[in-house]
């Protein structure tokens, strides 16, 4: 039996708004103890995106930059790297190297529905393999 995604997928997950500023992002992330936010779309047209505590590591704290003055949009990756939430974990794994992230978000439809790191790829994988002996 083939692990799915959506049998391994967190389902917490927060939101902003692509407007909002990096330093509400930093608030939101430190309050809830994540490591990313998935940024809205603007409209129906727009993708969702995706800003991590890397990104802001790296765009604005290491650049000296004022997290008040710099929009979440600005600093956020589009589009998320998204999965169907029926998809295997080999093939779940074979895309995260392949664009050397470490998580994916999972969809239904048109909706982020969830996300798998790499953690709960390992997780998943060591009770596979303990399920095969």
């Amino acid at each position: 039996m083939n692990t799915k995604v959506k049998e391994i997928m967190n389902t917490k997950l927060e939101t902003i708004k692509p407007e909002e500023t990096v330093y509400d992002a930093i608030e939101r992330l430190v309050d809830k103890r994540m490591r990313s936010l998935i940024v809205l779309p603007r409209d129906e047209k727009d993708v969702y995106g995706v800003i991590t505590v890397r990104d802001i590591v790296f765009k604005v704290i290491a650049k000296n930059l004022d997290p008040h003055k710099i929009r979440v949009e600005e600093i956020a990756s589009k589009p998320v790297i998204s999965i169907d939430k029926e998809t295997e974990l080999e093939h779940l794994i074979k895309l995260m190297e392949k664009f050397n992230i470490a998580r994916v978000f999972v969809h239904e439809g048109k909706a982020i529905v969830g996300v798998v790191s790499l953690l709960d790829v390992m997780g998943a994988s060591l009770i596979e393999r303990a399920r095969r002996q």
